[in-house]
């Protein structure tokens, strides 16, 4: 199983949201790895002096890179849910089978998942 962090999660991160810290604290403690692909870190990015939560998390988050493949996928998994925010859909296309989705985005994020047909729980944050 793999925590798969929106915007949403590591904004929580660099606030110290402590609800997201205890979401993340159960998955690591349970082997989870954390996840998120680098536009959704482009939306919770500002300034790395202002962010020390979030920077110092960083190195624990494998942060996906995008390429053609992921691209097409995020466009098919658009014109399947009907949905229209291409980080959020990029994202859902790095999901697998029994991942969690820490998203503040979970109606949209649900419906990428269902489009997609991957069973991933989203969890609200």
């Amino acid at each position: 199983m793999r925590l798969v962090l929106d915007a949403g999660a590591l904004i929580g991160v660099d606030r110290g949201d402590r609800r997201v810290a205890g979401l993340i604290e159960l998955g690591r403690r349970a082997g989870a790895e954390l996840v998120t692909s680098a536009p959704v870190l482009g939306q919770a990015w500002r300034n790395g002096a202002r962010q020390a939560q979030l920077a110092r998390a960083l190195p624990m988050i494998d942060v996906i890179g995008v390429d053609v493949v992921a691209a097409k996928v995020a466009g098919e998994l658009l014109a399947a849910s009907g949905a229209s925010d291409v980080v959020d859909a990029l994202l859902a296309g790095h999901a697998r089978p029994g991942d969690q989705v820490l998203t503040s985005d979970s109606g949209d994020l649900d419906a990428l998942l269902q489009a997609r047909q991957v069973d991933a729980t989203v969890v609200a944050v």
